[in-house]
């Protein structure tokens, strides 16, 4: 997608041919900086920093990361050592997992001295497909847009609420619930985003509102707590977020505050839409709730926030007194009762087994 008038993807092959590049995301809103990822540490703390993040693109990344690795020890030892750095990473995110379990089982079949040229070969296919993926995402929610400009409604734009970033800045290109929106741009559909701010690190303010600017698209950001209030008032056409884990029953784990747009949306009569790719739906697990691992993060991005001050400097802030303590659960799961339908690059579908199982039945096994 665009950023500074140029189309771009998050993760991409440095001009040396030996590291990979991709945009720093802690520094959006308000700067533009490129971080280059030298060895398996970098990849590391670029996940576990949160300097890359949404699913796919942490999965791509993780891909890269192990074959940065097998340019210094392409050996087995080398293998699992690079897998298991990246894995500790970041705990709820499904793709993290299945791009090291791929890249894995793909390195373990050929011999050592092809190491490196098929690692990054392979790196480069689940980014590429990850594009396609997404795509074909907006292609599926495009519909969705459509129908609802269709009824009758005059030339008014069509409202979105998101949550948090499932962007293009979250995947490799297009993102996962942005995608039908950037469809919906170049079909001359007209819309109007609300952005909830997503607190605690703001993705939806800093990330999606940055992105959506940066395309042109007509955007509102708004506090957490405004989409029940819209959602009363008639002000909001559908929801669409994001997904980092889908059981295969159809609960979805999203950053936190999901569950509770999810539940105004139902009591309000709005359509409750995730948009995700395959790769985030786990197979082996059937009750989100219970068995979805739900990462803690620091209790500074609750205490503290960054922005840009009127002279112009960038500084970080205490927000609450000190000595109060603070918890950080960074995502929450919406029971599929809740989710109006699922966005895949294989069409909607009903959150349940039956409907997952039937579109992707070379996966459900």
């Amino acid at each position: 997608m665009l950023i500074q008038g140029r189309r771009q993807r998050t993760i991409w092959l440095g001009e040396d041919g030996r590291s990979v590049q991709a945009f720093d995301q802690t520094k959006f809103p308000h700067e533009v900086e490129i971080l280059t990822l030298r060895d398996v540490g970098d990849a590391a703390r670029a996940i576990a920093d949160m300097q890359v993040r949404g699913a796919p693109l942490i999965g791509a990344t993780a891909a890269y990361g192990v074959a940065i690795a097998m340019r210094e020890d392409t050996s087995d030892a080398g293998l699992d050592a690079a897998v298991k750095r990246l894995a500790a990473t970041r705990p709820t995110a499904v793709n993290l997992r299945w791009a090291l379990d791929r890249m894995a089982e793909r390195l373990r079949d050929v011999g050592q001295s092809r190491r490196e040229e098929i690692a990054f070969r392979e790196a480069e296919a689940i980014a590429d497909e990850d594009v396609a993926i997404c795509r074909a995402i907006g292609d599926a929610g495009l519909a969705l847009i459509r129908n609802i400009m269709l009824a009758g409604r005059e030339g008014d734009p069509v409202n979105i609420l998101t949550h948090c970033n499932a962007g293009w800045l979250a995947t490799i290109d297009w993102g996962t619930a942005t995608a039908p929106i950037y469809r919906a741009q170049e079909e001359g559909i007209p819309v109007h985003v609300w952005v909830d701010e997503t607190r605690p690190r703001n993705q939806g303010a800093s990330l999606t509102a940055f992105e959506l600017l940066q395309q042109g698209i007509d955007h509102t950001v708004i506090v957490d707590n405004a989409g029940g209030h819209l959602m009363q008032h008639g002000l909001v056409d559908i929801c669409i977020v994001g997904t980092d884990r889908t059981t295969r029953t159809g609960d979805v784990c999203n950053k936190i505050g999901t569950y509770l747009k999810a539940l105004a949306a139902h009591d309000n009569g709005v359509p409750f839409y995730v948009a995700l790719p395959s790769t985030t739906i786990d197979w082996t697990i059937s009750d989100g709730v219970r068995e979805v691992p739900i990462e803690q993060r620091s209790p500074d991005e609750v205490t503290r926030m960054t922005g840009r001050t009127g002279d112009g400097r960038i500084e970080t802030v205490a927000i609450t007194p000190d000595g109060s303590p603070a918890a950080n659960y960074a995502f929450d799961v919406t029971p599929a009762r809740l989710v109006t339908g699922l966005i895949t690059e294989r069409g909607v579908c009903g959150a349940n087994e039956e409907e997952l199982a039937a579109l992707f039945p070379d996966l459900a096994g």
